[in-house]
């Protein structure tokens, strides 16, 4: 028996624009495809992006730049078949009392190869230092609203260490284990204790999702490889693990 099964509500939780199709794109599409009701909560606008060389280059650390990946997230989300969009911060994804705030995207550096840490500056708003109990209870407001049979999210290192990821790891999951809500972090190597899953029918909608990010990464015309804003090229992968918390 998968993970997958029986499903009727799953709610992703990400950072920024393009994690949810860059990590979980075939994750998605594949829950989509068994009948499975998907949200997303996107936590920041990831203002602090790299931008692609090219037309949009001009956009890179400006205001405009978060509108631009904001309609980049509203299209990945509709080819992937999202049912409903959330931002961190905006009632229902708000705590009651608290006034809508947003989020920012931290930044980051290279500590080496595929490992990232803290940003030499970041912003007082920025997610990665707003208060954990804060960040906790706006996740958990959404939960109770949707009231998914899953949550995903990162695993405790966030993937490859972005602090945005390891805040919305640490998040979501306290506020699942508050809430009683099923939490399964992704795995992106096999591992024992985690399952695997091979979904290659999903690669054309993952492709789909991910070349509405012009912003950030361009797809290669064979599809199987992409290619970062910073240079770095990676095989599209449609494998993922996931791992019961």
């Amino acid at each position: 028996m998968s993970i997958l099964d029986g499903l009727p509500a799953v709610l992703l939780v990400h950072a920024h624009p393009d994690d949810e199709s860059l990590t979980t794109g075939a994750l998605a599409a594949e829950l989509v495809a068994r009948g499975t009701r998907l949200s997303l909560l996107t936590a920041s606008r990831g203002e602090r992006g790299e931008v692609v060389a090219g037309p949009l280059s001009g956009l890179e650390g400006t205001e405009a730049l978060a509108r631009v990946r904001e309609d980049e997230l509203d299209r990945a989300a509709g080819v992937l078949g999202i049912a409903d969009r959330f931002w961190l911060g905006q009632a229902p994804a708000r705590a009651d009392g608290r006034p809508p705030r947003r989020y920012r995207d931290s930044g980051m550096s290279w500590i080496r190869e595929g490992l990232a840490g803290p940003a030499a500056d970041v912003d007082t708003d920025a997610l990665a230092i707003a208060p954990l109990e804060e960040v906790t209870a706006d996740v958990a407001a959404l939960i109770e609203h949707l009231r998914p049979a899953l949550v995903i999210s990162y695993d405790h290192g966030g993937g490859y260490g972005h602090p945005d990821h390891v805040r919305m790891h640490d998040a979501t999951r306290a506020a699942c284990l508050a809430g009683r809500t099923p939490f399964a972090e992704i795995v992106l190597e096999p591992a024992a204790d985690a399952e695997w899953l091979d979904l290659a029918s999903r690669h054309a909608a993952t492709v789909a999702a991910l070349r509405c990010y012009r912003s950030q990464l361009t797809v290669t015309d064979d599809g199987l490889h992409l290619v970062h804003s910073g240079g770095q090229r990676e095989a599209i992968t449609t494998s993922i693990g996931l791992r019961a918390r």
